[in-house]
Parts: C-alpha cells; structure tokens; sequence
C-alpha cells in the first residue's frame, strides 16, 4: 500500500492528519513513509511508519479531484469566503501583518496583547523581552506568539523554564487558552520515562513541547539530555524564559557576579533560534546585569558591560505600565495603598510575642556573627533576612523556613558549605535578591508554592488578563 502513496499525500493514522514527505525505501519487502504532522496541536512534528503495519490508516481525499466541478460553478460570495479561508491558512513569514493566532485561541484578547506579538513577527529571530507590568497578561502574550509561529511553521520545539511554582499554571493555561499540550519535565516524568523506556531514555526526545523548573535547569540530569537534542545550534526552536529577571547576575559590586543559574541560562538560551523572555522587573538597577541578561536574549544586539541604549532596545522590548494603558482608555483598577491601624492587642499577642523574639534573635546573633570569618558571616547574615521575610508572609511560611534555618545551622556548625553557597552568600549580602536565596535553597518547595499560589491569583485575570477584579487594590 505504501507505494500508492506519493510525497503530498494527506493520510490519517494515530488519530492524526499527516502530510506525506517522502517515501523511503527499505531493504525489506516493506517500505515507510516520512511524515509531517498537520494537526493544529503538533505541525511541524515529524513520524517516519510502516504503512502496512499501521492499525486503521486512512488515506484522505484520494477522490476529492474528481469531483471538482461537478456541481457546477460557485456563486460569486461563496467563492469569495473560499478565497478568504485559503489566505488565512497560507499565512507566511512574508505576511508579518495578518494573524492567525488571536482567532484560534480561546482567549478575550485585549488589543494592547497584539503589540508583543506583532514585534515578534516583525524580527527575523524572534529574540523578544515582554517587560509588561503585573497582571497585563504576558502568559497569553507569549502563547499568542508561540501559536503563531507554529501556524506559520517557523518553529517545531518549545521549551518553557518557569518557576517551580508556575509550571503547572503554564501547563493549564497553554492547553485551556491555546490547545497546546506541553509536558512537564521534573523528577516524576524522568522516573516514568524510564521505567516505559529504559534507564537511557532521553525524555527530551520524546516530544517537542515541553516546561521544566528554574531549579532544574542547573541540574545535569535533566539538562544534559536538552543539550543533546538541541546540539550547538537548534534552528526552529523556542525558548521561553518566565520570570527572566532571575538570569541576570547580581550587580551590588563593580562587575556583575554570576550565579548557577545564570551560567544555566547562558549555557542553553544560545543553542535556541528563537527566545522570549518575560519580567515585569527587567532591570535590578545596575545596567553591566541588565546588559548581560540582554546578552543571552540577543547577543548579535547586545555586549556585557556595553551601555544599552534606548533605540537599541525599541526593537526587542515591550514595556507598558499599568499607567500607561489607563490613559489609553484601558479599564486597569488604580491602586491604592491604605494602612490599616491596628490597635488594642494586648502586649502578649502571639503574633508581637514572635517578632520580639526574633528581633532578639537578631541581636544575639550579630553580636555572635561579628568574630566569624567573611563567608560565614554572610551565611548567618542571608539565612536571618529569609527568617524575616517570611515573618512578613505568614507564620505558616515563617514556620517552614524555621526548620530550614536550623538545618542550615547545622551545616555551618559542621563546616559542609561549598564553594557555590559561599560565593552565594556574599553576592546576596552585598546585594541582597530573590534569585541568591533560591541559588541556597533557604526556601523549601512548600513555601515556595505557597508564595506561587499567591502570585497566581494576583497574576490570573479574566479569561485573558491578569488584572484585579475589584477596583480598589489595596496593599
């Protein structure tokens, strides 16, 4: 049956419509076929059979030639509709300005999320910063694009890095917003995949899709199979960065220090053609670290320790405020911070019973810290300002740091601190940041899903933004 079919065939096996590339002869009697799928969910992905061996395959439109014509010509509107829908199917990277993605997401897009995409389209690499401030809905931006460039075939692998705490917001809302189905990449799948598979299985190449933890991107197990499948240069390729701002180095000194997750960053964004990256916060207030995050988003635009320049970053940057969008009619709630008095508690309320004690933990513990060497002082010094900012959260967070801090204690009491956790902790105290207090792992994954959760229903809009339901916010 194979060798009825000839390159541009359409069939239909796996519960798949595939277009038919070429027809490779075997050595056998049996011959298979190279296949591209044509599905909205996978275009692009590539599967080569043996048609014989195939269950149930289905060959599509084998008569459809012979019947054109047959019921005489068409009217004049009815042609025109046909005309219309092969435009819209044949888009092309030449046609920059007509969009697919908006009309087949289930999304209410607001016209500012057409800008980001619009940009992308515009760039021959789609290297992309969508600086947009909380909550305008920089998820359904970077869908809107990751959609679109399939459709237009400019693209037939993703990865998402988001996290810990996000992946599986990205995954629902990838399926639910775009149909597109992503996988997540973590200590589970890598288990499964080798208990279906074999020990040697690499799960990077069993899909084309898939969303993987900032945590684990400095993890040599599960990265080390990325590199392999995107060797030096992958071209069609998408790297989505979420919360971006974590890559760029620490700048409290003169030179920008990397962490382990910025050289992760590094290591792989090169090896995409493509890559978006997503912060509301871009710049930490030191230009040599904003300069080399935009370093590994374009380096062919962009040089560490080189002055960036506004003209430079018109082209690859999207930044809009809250404030701004309001003054173009945008209904964005405006916020206003109120304080909330409290008073009456009696001097015994264990809430002000806690922060006393930890205030006074504080004192014993810089007096303590003062004769320690530079490095473990720094630790002591990190470990307490996590102690405090999860004060600030909850005492239910507050409490699961506590059994974090005690076990860092024990480490510095017993010596076991590396080189990564030492330089670590003196970036953080020279220039305290969310990113260094991941790099020490001060926080477990239960606080840090807590924080996440808290984060996603600020972020999580309506059906496409983000934006407060009230119109009040109130801090």
């Amino acid at each position: 049956m194979a060798g009825k079919l000839e390159a541009g065939a359409f069939v239909e096996l796996r519960g798949r419509p595939w277009l038919v590339e070429e027809t490779v002869k075997g050595g056998g009697e049996f011959e298979s076929l190279r296949l591209s799928c044509i599905a909205d969910d996978a275009q692009g992905e590539q599967l080569e059979v043996i048609w014989d061996a195939e269950i149930g395959p289905k060959i599509l439109g084998e008569d459809n030639w012979q019947r054109v014509g047959a019921s005489g010509p068409d009217s004049a509107d009815v042609f025109a509709a046909h005309l219309r829908v092969i435009r819209w199917n044949s888009s092309t990277a030449a046609e920059r300005d007509l969009f697919q993605a908006p009309f087949r997401a289930g999304i209410r897009l607001d016209t500012y999320q057409l800008l980001p995409l619009r940009k992308a389209l515009r760039l021959p690499r789609v290297n992309l910063l969508i600086a947009d401030d909380v909550g305008l809905g920089k998820t359904v931006e970077a869908g809107l694009i990751a959609r679109e460039l399939l459709l237009r075939r400019r693209i037939d692998f993703i990865v998402v890095a988001a996290p810990p705490s996000m992946t599986l917001q990205w995954k629902d809302e990838l399926q639910a917003k775009f149909g597109l189905s992503f996988q997540i990449v973590d200590r589970e799948h890598l288990a499964e995949m080798r208990r279906l598979h074999g020990f040697g299985v690499n799960p990077w190449r069993t899909g084309s899709r898939f969303i993987i933890s900032h945590r684990l991107l400095t993890d040599e197990i599960y990265i080390s199979g990325l590199r392999d499948v995107l060797g030096e240069f992958r071209a069609r390729a998408l790297l989505i960065l979420d919360e971006a701002h974590h890559a760029a180095p620490a700048g409290g000194s003169r030179y920008a220090i990397s962490s382990q997750f910025t050289k992760a960053v590094r290591n792989i964004s090169e090896r995409f053609e493509h890559r978006l990256f997503l912060s509301a916060t871009p710049h930490n207030g030191h230009s040599n670290s904003f300069s080399a995050l935009l370093e590994m988003l374009d380096p062919q635009r962009f040089t560490r320790g080189v002055e960036v320049r506004p003209r430079d970053l018109e082209p690859v940057m999207v930044r809009r405020l809250k404030s701004d969008l309001r003054r173009l009619g945008e209904a964005f709630p405006e916020r206003r911070i109120e304080a909330v008095p409290i008073s009456g508690l009696p001097a015994d309320a264990p809430e002000l019973d806690l922060a006393r004690r930890l205030a006074a933990y504080g004192e014993l513990r810089m007096a303590r810290i003062s004769t320690l060497p530079g490095q473990k002082a720094a630790l002591a010094k990190l470990a307490f300002v996590g102690l405090q900012q999860r004060l600030l959260s909850s005492n239910a967070a507050f409490a699961k740091t506590l059994k974090v801090h005690r076990g860092s204690l024990a480490k510095l009491i017993d010596g076991e601190i590396t080189a990564r956790e030492s330089q670590a902790a003196l970036t953080f105290v020279a220039s305290p940041s969310g990113e260094v207090t991941a790099e020490l792992d001060l926080e477990d994954s239960e606080a840090e899903a807590t924080h996440g959760s808290r984060r996603s229903l600020r972020d999580r809009g309506g059906v496409s933004r983000g934006g407060a339901r009230s119109h009040k916010e109130r801090a």
